[in-house]
């Protein structure tokens, strides 16, 4: 057994509900030289039927695990990825689950379920996401022993500085305040999937954004259902919010 295996597979995991300021978390980490990012491995899977990790092309959730297991070889990794889709095989990985260190963050599914309809008119329940983060936070917990990290993005975006020193020191990231802020751009690897991530592409830094959606959970009937299912799922983890 080689050092990094005794202290713990060198990923690191952001979970979240899509459009839920992950992008924009991604974005900084990027500006961590020393650190691989991988831009959603497990939905492009999902969506495109392949995911790409360095040289390895993935058809499979335990192909693409083993990929990043391999990079991980080389270099500490960074990923971010959303639960629109299910995981199933990710889930039955006890191991992967137990070694990387997968994190989350979240944001109010009042915020989120309009900004995802906006984009995706035929949203359905299970794709807003804060079911499945759940259920993968408990399946990680099971295999840990230990509560993950989740970022609150509001929190994020109010006291960035604090939140991400705690966010690093709870990974095993160095931390600095350079990191911050950064060049705004569209990263290459966002290409595919360019239009969900115009804000985080424009912008360089956690800011927040006030958008005025003709759909909200207040005015239309399926949004207020998907609302009243997800809600307590937020809750759960909003009670177990990075502490800062």
């Amino acid at each position: 057994m080689n050092e990094r295996d005794r202290d713990g597979l060198p990923v690191i995991a952001l979970w979240s509900a899509p459009r839920s300021r992950s992008t924009a978390f991604l974005r900084m980490i990027m500006e961590w030289e020393e650190v691989t990012t991988l831009h959603e491995p497990f939905s492009s899977l999902v969506h495109f039927g392949t995911s790409a990790v360095a040289d390895t092309t993935a058809g499979t959730e335990a192909e693409l695990i083993a990929a990043i297991r391999d990079l991980a070889g080389h270099t500490t990794v960074f990923f971010k990825d959303t639960t629109d889709y299910a995981y199933p095989g990710l889930l039955a990985d006890r191991d992967f689950l137990g070694a990387a260190r997968h994190t989350f963050i979240i944001r109010h599914p009042r915020e989120v379920i309009p900004s995802h309809f906006a984009l995706h008119p035929g949203l359905t329940r299970d794709e807003v996401g804060f079911a499945r983060l759940h259920e993968l936070y408990l399946a990680v917990v099971d295999a840990t022993g230990a509560e993950p990290v989740v970022v609150d993005a509001d929190d994020l975006v109010t006291q960035p500085e604090a939140v991400v020193r705690a966010y690093c020191e709870r990974v095993g990231l160095p931390f600095d305040a350079d990191r911050l802020s950064w060049q705004p751009r569209m990263p290459e690897e966002w290409r595919k999937t360019e239009r969900w991530h115009l804000d985080a592409g424009q912008t360089g830094a956690f800011v927040r954004t006030e958008t005025a959606y003709e759909a909200t959970v207040d005015n239309h009937p399926r949004l207020a259902e998907f609302y009243e299912y997800h809600l307590p799922f937020y809750e759960y983890l909003l009670t177990r919010r990075l502490s800062v």
